[in-house]
């Protein structure tokens, strides 16, 4: 009797999507890829060279692709403008669910996820938060947990990609849609800190600021290439995110989980390998170019985990909901980024406004 394998379809063949794709096709041994749907002739091209000999069958319509003969799960790496709407039509057709983050720039949109997925409590829908697969995060939790570092109290971590002359444009476009710095690029950052902090966790107030450096045309969608956020919870702690598009070395992606008795860092020495260069000019060691040189890892054991909790109906290892509150919070970060002004909440999560005096 053969093993039984998750039949899965791919939506979207960009960037993310491809390397999506090549994970369930060769580092996941118990899920079959079966079809992929893009709409962009030069990803087809793609998949037609890469996907078709082993078996993928390709689409050009979403909605064609989701009535695959014996499809089982939805893997999105669409724009982030679609993925909700898709993920919806996947659950609607009975199909599991793992979407890239976020879920939508919209809280009422991705609630409306939430509200689907919870219609058909048998399926499994996961918003993919890669870090949580990462090896060296899964350690500095399990550390965390043994008290190792006394009360976590502080939270300092951020996102930080390489400087590419070349993709500055593409940058500059994306920020029309994409929700902004911290909805983009720190809502990794603020997942890290549901699940270090708890997923209870209540803000108190939210304060941001950013600048434009290397890429002024951002300003015309009220976006920036570096910004900084602080966001303080009423149970005595405080997250600290710094995001940018600046880096000239690389990928730079770090916490810091400060506690009243020590320190987790994860990455505070970014490097690719374990290979230093000494030379007459100092020490020098290489940096990953990207986040996939990062967490390339974490993405195969992210589509291994989620397959696996397909096919044997384990839990997923996240809340759907904190992708929700993922969002909430970096929405309110945006718009105190834009405005200018601390955001204030009561105990509850309401949102109110403080007297000015």
């Amino acid at each position: 009797m053969g093993v039984q394998r998750l039949r899965i379809g791919m939506a979207g063949l960009g960037r993310v999507g491809k390397f999506h794709a090549m994970n369930f096709l060769e580092r996941t041994p118990r899920a079959e890829l079966v079809a992929a749907f893009t709409p962009d002739t030069n990803e087809l091209a793609w998949g037609r060279v890469n996907l078709e000999p082993h078996g993928v069958t390709l689409y050009d319509n979403y909605d064609e692709m989701l009535k695959h003969p014996g499809l089982e799960a939805v893997a999105i790496g669409t724009a982030t403008s679609v993925h909700a709407e898709e993920a919806i039509k996947a659950i609607e057709q009975d199909l599991h669910v793992l979407c890239e983050k976020p879920l939508s720039i919209d809280i009422e949109v991705c609630k409306a996820v939430v509200a689907a997925a919870k219609k058909r409590p048998h399926l499994k829908v996961m918003c993919g938060f890669s870090r949580r697969f990462d090896e060296s995060y899964r350690e500095a939790y399990a550390k965390m947990e043994l008290g190792l570092i006394g009360r976590p109290s502080i939270i300092r971590s951020q996102t930080c990609d390489r400087y590419d002359p070349k993709t500055c444009q593409f940058f500059v476009d994306y920020a029309a849609w994409s929700g902004g710095v911290f909805v983009d690029m720190a809502v990794h950052d603020i997942d890290l800190t549901l699940w270090f902090f708890g997923d209870d966790v209540v803000p108190k107030s939210i304060s941001a600021h950013g600048i434009t450096a290397v890429q002024p045309e951002l300003q015309k969608h009220q976006d920036y290439d570096n910004a900084v956020g602080i966001v303080e919870f009423w149970n005595g702690k405080i997250a600290y995110y710094y995001c940018s598009r600046m880096m000239a070395h690389g990928q730079e992606d770090t916490t810091e989980i400060i506690g009243t008795e020590g320190k987790l860092a994860v990455n505070n020495n970014p490097q690719s390998n374990l290979v230093s260069l000494y030379h007459t000019g100092g020490i020098t060691r290489e940096v990953p170019p990207n986040f996939m040189g990062r967490f390339g890892a974490a993405f195969a054991t992210e589509a291994n985990e989620f397959t696996a909790a397909c096919l044997d109906n384990t839990p997923l290892p996240m809340k759907l909901t904190n992708a929700v509150k993922a969002v909430e919070i970096g929405a309110a970060l945006q718009e105190a980024l834009r405005a200018g002004k601390q955001i204030h909440f009561d105990q509850i999560g309401r949102r109110i406004e403080k007297a000015q005096l």
